[in-house]
C-alpha cells in the first residue's frame, strides 16, 4: 500500500466489536447489486448481515453506498487503487461497519481491508447479444486457454467494463485486444450493464458469474456467454484492518451458519443455479 504522507489522518473513532456492541448496531455497507442487495431491501448479504447483526445481539441498520466511496465508507481513507497497490490520498468519515455487497477479493483491495473466509463463487464472464456474431468459446478443458480464446475474439468490438472494479479492464488486459473499451459511469447501477448490451449501445460487457445467472434467466433468449475473462474468483465480507475482533467474531458466526446449513438454504434462496455451476465451493 502506498500512503501519500501528509495527506491522511486516523477515522475520529474506531469500530471494532467492542465498538459495535456500545453503539448497538451493526452498519452494513451495500450497494444495491444484484441479489446480494436487491432494490427490495432483502438479498443474501442483507439477511447475512442481519443475521450476524442478531447473533451479536445489536440492531441491523442499511447504510447505502457507491463503489467510489464505499471502500472510504468503512475505512476512514480515501484512496486510488495503482494495479495490485492502492495509494492511500486523504480521509474521509467512517459511515460502516462492515462490507457485504458481492464484494470480490482483488489483490489491491486486500491491502486496505481484511477480508472474511470466501461466502460466494464468482468470476468474469463475457456477455454479448443471442444475435451477436461473437461466438461461445468452446470449453477446452483449460479455463486459462478458453479466456485466451475469448480475447482473441475481441479485436474490433466495444467491451462496457467499470474501472476500480472486479470488472476493470486492466485486470484482465484487455487494452491489449484490440477492443475499444467503454467504461460505465461508476455512480450508475451495474445492473444497466446488461441492458446495455440489449440495446446494442455495447457489443460486450463484462459481468460477474452471479449477476450474468440472474441476467440469463431475466433475459432469456436476449444474451449468451462469450467465455471467460478471469480465473475463479471469490467473494466476502470486508472489514477495516482496525477491526481484527469484529471479523473474529465474524469469522465464528459464520463457520456455525455455514455447519448447520442455513447459509446453503440461503444461498439457494437468492442464487439457486449456482450450485451446478460450483458444486465444489459449497
Amino acid at each position: 500500500m502506498i500512503l501519500a504522507l501528509g495527506t491522511w489522518r486516523p477515522p475520529a473513532h474506531g469500530q471494532d466489536l467492542k465498538d459495535v456492541l456500545k453503539a448497538g448496531k451493526l452498519r452494513h455497507l451495500g450497494i444495491p447489486y444484484a441479489n446480494f442487495v436487491s432494490s427490495r431491501g432483502d438479498g443474501l448479504d442483507v439477511e447475512l448481515m442481519q443475521r450476524f447483526a442478531a447473533h451479536l445481539g445489536v440492531d441491523y441498520e442499511f447504510v447505502q453506498s457507491s463503489w467510489p466511496t464505499i471502500i472510504p465508507d468503512l475505512t476512514g481513507k480515501t484512496i486510488r487503487p495503482e494495479g495490485d497497490d492502492v495509494a492511500v490520498t486523504g480521509s474521509s468519515e467512517v459511515r460502516g461497519d462492515v462490507i457485504a455487497t458481492g464484494f470480490t477479493v482483488l489483490a489491491w483491495r486486500r491491502k486496505i481491508v481484511n477480508f472474511s473466509t470466501a461466502s460466494f463463487p464468482t468470476g468474469v464472464w463475457l456477455i454479448t447479444r443471442a444475435d451477436s456474431k461473437i461466438n461461445p468459446v468452446t470449453p477446452s478443458g483449460s479455463i486459462r486457454d478458453d479466456i485466451d480464446t475469448v480475447k482473441a475474439g475481441l479485436n474490433g468490438h466495444s467491451v462496457l467494463a467499470l474501472k476500480d472494479s472486479c470488472l476493470d479492464p486492466g485486470l484482465y488486459q484487455l487494452g491489449k485486444t484490440g477492443a475499444t473499451i467503454q467504461l460505465l459511469d461508476p455512480e450508475r447501477d451495474l445492473d444497466e450493464m446488461i441492458p446495455l448490451v440489449i440495446a446494442r449501445r455495447t457489443d460486450t460487457s463484462l459481468m460477474d458469474v452471479p449477476v450474468a445467472l440472474i441476467a440469463l434467466e431475466k433475459w432469456p433468449g436476449q444474451i449468451k456467454v462469450v467465455g471467460p475473462i478471469s480465473l475463479q474468483q471469490e467473494m466476502a465480507p470486508a472489514f477495516a484492518k482496525s477491526s481484527p475482533e469484529l471479523l473474529a467474531a465474524f469469522e465464528a458466526f459464520f463457520k456455525h451458519f455455514k455447519e448447520e446449513g442455513t447459509y446453503n438454504r440461503l444461498v439457494a434462496k437468492y442464487y439457486p443455479t449456482v450450485f451446478a455451476y460450483y458444486p465444489d465451493f459449497f
